[in-house]
């Protein structure tokens, strides 16, 4: 499982409905995570990775410095499926995306993480799994983090 995570502000989803984007979820600080699954991935990479985040301290405490978490700054969190993670660019110029998750599997694990989150104390807005999505980020600092459940592993 795969995670980029973006401190952000007044961060939007809106999904592509009879020809237009309707506005879906809105977060005014915290974090948007662009989710990618694989067919590996299990419940354990899915905890492992939505505790790391939520311990994350990217936040800026009184000095300036990144001290604080998300929960620190009573933010929320704009969840994204984004399969595009398990880019493969290898070989060619067209990327293969054989790493991806089967939709279902990768569908059932980006809802089971964003409930996971919800369990946590946290309000998650979401996007919608295999829509067209027009992303809004306001990345702050700008401060973004790639984790991979894969590497919180070992």
């Amino acid at each position: 499982m795969r995670a980029l995570i973006q401190r952000a502000v007044n961060s939007s989803v809106s999904i592509m409905t009879d020809g237009e984007y309707k506005l879906k979820s809105s977060i005014d600080k915290g974090f948007v995570i662009l989710l990618g699954v694989s067919n590996e991935d299990t419940e354990q990479d899915l905890q492992k990775l939505a505790d790391k985040i939520s311990k994350l301290r990217i936040f800026e405490d009184e000095n300036g410095k990144m001290n604080l978490s998300i929960k620190d700054i009573d933010g929320k969190i704009l969840l994204i499926s984004q399969f595009t993670l398990y880019a493969d660019c290898k070989k060619g110029n067209r990327p293969s995306f054989i790493n991806a998750g089967k939709p279902d599997y990768a569908n059932m694990m980006y809802e089971k993480f964003a409930d996971y989150l919800r369990n946590l104390g946290f309000e998650v807005g979401t996007g919608e799994f295999g829509a067209d999505m027009l992303v809004n980020i306001q990345n702050v600092g700008p401060t973004t983090i790639w984790l991979d459940s894969g590497d919180l592993n070992r």
